[in-house]
Formats: C-alpha cells, sequence, structure tokens
C-alpha cells in the first residue's frame, strides 16, 4: 500500500517553509542593520515623492510584513524606491492641486491600483510583458530616472524652497535664487557632508551603512550647534501605526491613475523580478514569476490601503540584509517591528534631521541606479538599440517617465518589425572540410552544388515579408548559373507563417515551377509545417517537399539525378 504523502503546511509563509532555528540570530542580527536604513531611507523616498516623510515609514512597515507573509524570495527587501518617486510625483501633482493630504489619499490608491493590476497580471500569467523594457530601454529610463531625480533634490540641497510641477520646474526656479545669493550655506555644507558620508563607506565597502552615519552626523549637527531656525528640518513624526488614508477620493480618481498604475507596475515587476530571480540563481534557487508579481500587488495594495504609497524592491537595501547575514524574511519583519518601535517611542528624534540630508540620501541612490558604464557597453555593440536607448532617455528626461517609456517601446516594437521585414537573407554553398551548407558572403570559396540553389531566410514569414522572400528567391535564381533545377529553402529561422506570407509562397512556387525549378524545403519546423496542412497546402506541398536537414535535400537532389 502506498503512503500518503506528507500535507503541505499551507499556513507557513512561503520563504519561511524549511526554516532552521540556527538561522534565527543571523535573522535577528540582519533585521537590526536594515533597521539602520530603512528609517532614513523611507523618509527620504517619501519626501523625494512630495509626499509627507511619515508615509515613507509606513510604506516600508506594512510592504515587508506584507511580503513576509506571501512572497516566494528568502531575502528581498520591498520598499519605497528612488526609481519610483518621479512618477509618483507624474502621476499625483495633476490631481493633488498641491494638497497633502489628498496627496496621501492618491498616493494610496495608485498603490491599490497597481496592487490590483498585479494580482490580475498573476491569475492571467502576465510575466511575460515584462520583455517589452528591453536592456535598451531599461538602461535609457534608469539614467534618465536618476537624472530626473538629483534635478528634482538639488533646490533642497542647496536649502532653496521652490515651487514647480517637475523637477526641471524646480531646478529652474532655483537658478535665479541661487543667482540673487539666496543660497543657505548651512544646509548645503550640511548636505555635502551627508553625501560624502553616505558614499565614503560605499566606496570603501564598509560594513558601517554610510545612510546611518550621515543621518546621525547630521542630527548632531543641527541640534549642538544651534541650526534648527536656520536650516528646514523633519521635524518630529507624528506618534502612531500605519492607518488608512483614503479620504476624499472617488472613481474619477482611479479613471485618472489607470494609466500610471499599469506603467508603474510593469516597472516594478520588472525590477523586482530582476532582482529577485538574481538571489534565487545565487542560492541555487527559483523563483515563480507569477507567484513574484502576485505578492507584489499585496505588498503594494497593502502599501496603499495603510497610509503608504507604491513600492519596489530595493537594490539599497536588500544588499545590506544579504551582507548582514540574512536568511529569511524574518529579516525583514524584524526591521519592520524596529521601525514600528521607533515611530511609537522615539519620533521625536527625528525634529533635528535636515531636509538636506534627505535630499543627499535620495540623491546618492540615484547615483546607484545610474549605469554609465552599461551605455559605453552598448554604445560600442548595436546601433539600432543604442538609438533605442538614447530614445527612453530623452523621453523620460523631456516627456516624464511614463510617457517617455511609452516613446521607447514603440520604437523597441519598430525595431523589431523593421528586422522581421528586412530579415537576413543567404545563399548557401557547400565550404570543403566544413560540415553542412554556409553563407557564401563569409565563405566565397565555398562551392555551389549543380543544380542546385540553397537559400536561407532569416525570419517568420508574415504579411511584412512574404513578397521580399519572393524577390530574394527570384533575385538569387536569375544570379545563379544556368541549369538551375530546384531551391532548397533551409527554412530553420522560418518560426512561423500567416495567410498573407502563404500566398506569396504559393505565387512563388506556381512561377518557379512555370521556369522548370522545384521548391523544396529543409529544416522545417513541425508547428509550420502543420500550419500549411492547416490552410489546405497538402495537395500542393506534398510530404516529398520536405527534408530534415538541407544536408539530406541536397543527397535526394542528387539520387535523383544519378537515377534519372
Amino acid at each position: 500500500m502506498r503512503r500518503s504523502a506528507k500535507p503541505r503546511s499551507w499556513w507557513i509563509p512561503p520563504s519561511l517553509r524549511g526554516y532552521e532555528i540556527g538561522w534565527l540570530r543571523q535573522d535577528l542580527v540582519a533585521g537590526a542593520a536594515l533597521f539602520a536604513v530603512l528609517v532614513p531611507a523611507g523618509m527620504a523616498y517619501a519626501q523625494a515623492a512630495g509626499l509627507p516623510p511619515v508615509t515613507g515609514l509606513y510604506a516600508t512597515v506594512v510592504p515587508l510584513i506584507a511580503y513576509a507573509a506571501v512572497g516566494p524570495s528568502r531575502v528581498l527587501v520591498l520598499g519605497p524606491d528612488s526609481a519610483l518617486a518621479p512618477m509618483i510625483v507624474a502621476a499625483l501633482v495633476p490631481l493633488a492641486a498641491a494638497n497633502e493630504q489628498r496627496s496621501v489619499a492618491l498616493a494610496g490608491l495608485l498603490a491599490i491600483l497597481i496592487g490590483a493590476i498585479m494580482l490580475v497580471g498573476s491569475v492571467l500569467r502576465l510575466g511575460i510583458v515584462t520583455g517589452l523594457l528591453s536592456k535598451p530601454i531599461r538602461l535609457g529610463y534608469l539614467n534618465g530616472i536618476a537624472l530626473l531625480v538629483v534635478a528634482s533634490q538639488v533646490p533642497t540641497l542647496l536649502g532653496i524652497s521652490v515651487d514647480g510641477e517637475t523637477p526641471w520646474d524646480k531646478l529652474f526656479a532655483a537658478v535665479p535664487k541661487v543667482l540673487a545669493g539666496e543660497t543657505n550655506m548651512a544646509a548645503l555644507l550640511l548636505g555635502l557632508a551627508s553625501l560624502t558620508l553616505i558614499l565614503v563607506p560605499r566606496w570603501l565597502k564598509w560594513k558601517v551603512p554610510g545612510v546611518l552615519v550621515a543621518v546621525v552626523v547630521s542630527c548632531l549637527a543641527v541640534a549642538l550647534l544651534g541650526l534648527r531656525d536656520r536650516v528646514d528640518v523633519t521635524g518630529a513624526l507624528p506618534q502612531g501605526l500605519p492607518a488608512p488614508a483614503l479620504g476624499g477620493i472617488g472613481w474619477a480618481d482611479v479613471v485618472a491613475l489607470l494609466p500610471a498604475a499599469a506603467g508603474i507596475a510593469l516597472i516594478v515587476f520588472v525590477d523586482t523580478g530582476t532582482l529577485s530571480q538574481s538571489l534565487a540563481a545565487a542560492r541555487n534557487g527559483r523563483v515563480s514569476g507569477n507567484h513574484e508579481m502576485a505578492a507584489l500587488g499585496a505588498a503594494n495594495a497593502a502599501s496603499g490601503l495603510l497610509g503608504g504609497f507604491p513600492v519596489s524592491a530595493s537594490t539599497s537595501r536588500t544588499p545590506v540584509a544579504v551582507e548582514s547575514g540574512s536568511k529569511s524574511q524574518l529579516t525583514g519583519v524584524v526591521g519592520a517591528v524596529l521601525v514600528l518601535g521607533f515611530m511609537l517611542a522615539a519620533p521625536g528624534v527625528t525634529e533635528f534631521l535636515p531636509s538636506t540630508t534627505l535630499a543627499a540620501i535620495v540623491i546618492a541612490a540615484a547615483a546607484g541606479i545610474a549605469d554609465p558604464a552599461g551605455v559605453r557597453r552598448l554604445l560600442g555593440m548595436s546601433r539600432s538599440e543604442s538609438l533605442v536607448m538614447l530614445a527612453a532617455f530623452l523621453g523620460v528626461t523631456i516627456l516624464g517617465v511614463l510617457p517617455g517609456i511609452v516613446v521607447a517601446v514603440g520604437l523597441a516594437i519598430l525595431d523589431f518589425l523593421r528586422r522581421a521585414w528586412d530579415p537576413y537573407r543567404a545563399e548557401l554553398v557547400d565550404v570543403p572540410g566544413v560540415p553542412g551548407y554556409h553563407d557564401v558572403s563569409r565563405h566565397p570559396d565555398g562551392e555551389r552544388v549543380p543544380g542546385l540553389l540553397i537559400l536561407r531566410f532569416d525570419a517568420p514569414l508574415f504579411f511584412g515579408n512574404g513578397a521580399l522572400l519572393g524577390s530574394f528567391v527570384r533575385n538569387a535564381l536569375d544570379e545563379a548559373p544556368p541549369g538551375t533545377e530546384r531551391v532548397v529553402l533551409a527554412a530553420e529561422p522560418v518560426t512561423g507563417i500567416d495567410t498573407t506570407a502563404l500566398d506569396e509562397l504559393v505565387q512563388l512556387d506556381e512561377w518557379l515551377e512555370r521556369h522548370g525549378v522545384d521548391l523544396v524545403f529543409a529544416e522545417m519546423k513541425g508547428p509550420v509545417k502543420d500550419r500549411l496542412l492547416r490552410y489546405g497546402m497538402s495537395a500542393r506541398f506534398s510530404p516529398g517537399h520536405f527534408y530534415p536537414t538541407t544536408s539530406e535535400a541536397v543527397r535526394a537532389f542528387q539520387r535523383e539525378g544519378r537515377e534519372a
């Protein structure tokens, strides 16, 4: 009698299944180290998104706990992200009318919509859509976002108060004030010192987080030097736990925010999925993309319901957890609990935290997401993909984040269509001493098989390139030696065919037939042959028209010649 399988403990969070008690100490230590950067980073990214600093803590605590309950990755850290800040600003400013309370409510609604989109996407198994954000697009938009984030924080770093809807509006508004000598030198010095304290430990690979050092030193400087009245400070946080803050929103706001929510959801999933898979691979594991999408959706929805805003995986805080020895999502829970304790027991600590230090934290994070080395590498590899990257960069910096990405995705699709519309084509020849048949342009010493013309077309056949195939074959036949009796189409790259291309193929076969030339196929994939049969082409293209390899097609032709 076969034993029944051991029932699965469905109630245990996925990231905690198989937990070993020996990991507990490491998770507690890593959670404490993570807490050191969660508070300043959460507050800084909230400020960058145009929201009260405390919402950054809500958007830190709630997603960490939600993801720990349902997320598949053992060590991924979710939270506010500098790359999302410009997108959140772009989505909220037109609707918020400079009303802070309404901005918070709209930010919560935006997170809920992003969560709903991801949950639906997970059910429909839409993880494949992330392929729309190719490497060139991601390079372009990440570098564009880095520039936008820095531009948005420069006025705060200078201690200048400005108004404006976009980062460029704020930056340009700051210029005349700088020229008029309104720069707050105390704020600027604090900001530059904070930036140095953040970046130097990063470059020297110290274990002590530079963000923590910068926050502590800047707070002490404000308190001890009596700078509280000379620089803008965050002020004491409101004491309390995360709570709903969705008052005053309606269906019109839902409709207005849906396009932005869809765009941000795509970007959040691409960035998080990439980091999650990388972490899993480093530990010889795998993460389900659809499970990851559902967990991200749940974390964003929970954040929006409890006073937070959209979140993503953190490329700055996740390494802190990993390097501190994190073994599971218990690390994030410990960090979240410590943040809650801080909010309840010591909210007044931030009374001396200067806004310019938060700006420095955001600028340092933006420097981390920029990838100039990747840009240089792509420029040396592909001209067309470099143009897509440049379009994404200019679109993000000039049109805005979401319109810029839409433009870049559109250009990437057009570039793909261009490649399919005008694919690589080659005549194949026999190269002595080398198995198979090879491109004559690369092997000019190759020999044609007498009476045979072997051609390759490197793309699926569809309405855009069917006529091109016909022209290619006709032109190649015109240039072939007299006495050519058969054309072999090496069809391995042909992964599909539509009805328009099929009509062109039939017309080509009829034209060749009138000129006394046969058309046969080698290495055509089974699904493409099946489609030809479904289209009713079995009478014209019988089984004798298909060969498993090009070599077999050549041997069959030579056998027929000898038998004749």
